[in-house]
C-alpha cells in the first residue's frame, strides 16, 4: 500500500472516529432512552398497551404512517431545531428549501427501511431470539447499510451541498469516493446503531418502524454532521450540531 493510500486510509478512519466521538454523548443518551422503552415494555403493562396501540396504529394505516413518521423525524423536527437554536426562532426561505430537499428524500428512505423490516421478519420469522435478533442485525448493519442506506445517503446530501451537481453523482460511484466517505459514515454508523438495532430488533414487527423513527432525528443530525465535514463546511473538531445550523 502506498504512503498516499495509508494516509487517505487513515484519513478515512479518523473522519469516522471523531463523528463518533463528537455524538457520543447525544448516542449514549438516545441508547439508553430506547433501552428504557425496551425494558417498559416487557416489564410494564401500561408501557406495552401504550406501544401495542401504536403498533396497531401504525399497522392500520400502513405506508401513510410510515411516509409521515419518516418526514415528521427526518425532516421537520431537524430543521425546527435550526430555527429554535440556531435562528432564535425566526424561520426563513431557506428553511422551505431545506425542507423541499429533506421531506422526498427521508420520505423514502421510510419507506426503504420499513420493507427491509418487513423482509427481515419474513425470512427469519417475528420472534425475539438470540439468533433471529443478531440475524437481523447483520443483514441490517452490514448489507442494507454499507450497500444501499450510506451510499444512498450521502450522495443525496453531497449532491445538495455542491448544488445539485451531477459531477458529485459520478464522483460516487467510485471505489476512492466509497473509501474516503462511505468508510467513514458506516464506523460512525455502526457506533450509534448497533446498539439501537439490538433493541429494536428485540420489540415484535409492528413496532420496529416506530421505535426506528425515534433515533431517525439523532442518524440525521450525524449524516449532516458527516457531509458538512467532507464538503470542508466545518472543522473535524467541531461540535455536530454545528453542521446543521450551515444546512
Amino acid at each position: 500500500m502506498s504512503i498516499a493510500s495509508r494516509k487517505t486510509n487513515r484519513t478515512s478512519l479518523a473522519i469516522g472516529w471523531e463523528a463518533a466521538r463528537a455524538n457520543a454523548v447525544p448516542a449514549f443518551i438516545l441508547q439508553s432512552a430506547m433501552l428504557v422503552i425496551l425494558i417498559s415494555y416487557y416489564l410494564s403493562p401500561a408501557c406495552a398497551d401504550f406501544l401495542n396501540r401504536l403498533a396497531h396504529y401504525k399497522e392500520q394505516h400502513g405506508i401513510v404512517f410510515v411516509v409521515i413518521a419518516a418526514i415528521f423525524a427526518g425532516a421537520i423536527v431537524p430543521e425546527l431545531f435550526v430555527i429554535i437554536f440556531f435562528q432564535r426562532g425566526c424561520p426563513c426561505a431557506q428553511n422551505l428549501r431545506n425542507l423541499a430537499f429533506t421531506i422526498p428524500t427521508w420520505a423514502v428512505d421510510g419507506i426503504l427501511v420499513d420493507l427491509m423490516y418487513r423482509w427481515n421478519a419474513i425470512w427469519f420469522g417475528d420472534v425475539v431470539t438470540v439468533p433471529v435478533v443478531a440475524a437481523k442485525i447483520l443483514v441490517d448493519q452490514l448489507g442494507y447499510n454499507p450497500f444501499i442506506a450510506a451510499p444512498s445517503e450521502v450522495l443525496v446530501y453531497e449532491w445538495k451541498n455542491e448544488g445539485f451537481s451531477w459531477k458529485s453523482v459520478r464522483r460516487a460511484l467510485t471505489w476512492d469516493h466509497y473509501r474516503d466517505r462511505i468508510v467513514p459514515t458506516l464506523l460512525a454508523t455502526w457506533a450509534v446503531w448497533a446498539p439501537l438495532m439490538a433493541i429494536i430488533y428485540s420489540l415484535p414487527f409492528p413496532l420496529q418502524f416506530p421505535l426506528f423513527s425515534i433515533a431517525l432525528t439523532f442518524w440525521v443530525l450525524l449524516l449532516t454532521y458527516m457531509t458538512n465535514q467532507f464538503a470542508g463546511k466545518i472543522e473535524a473538531d467541531a461540535p455536530p450540531a454545528l453542521s446543521i445550523a450551515k444546512w
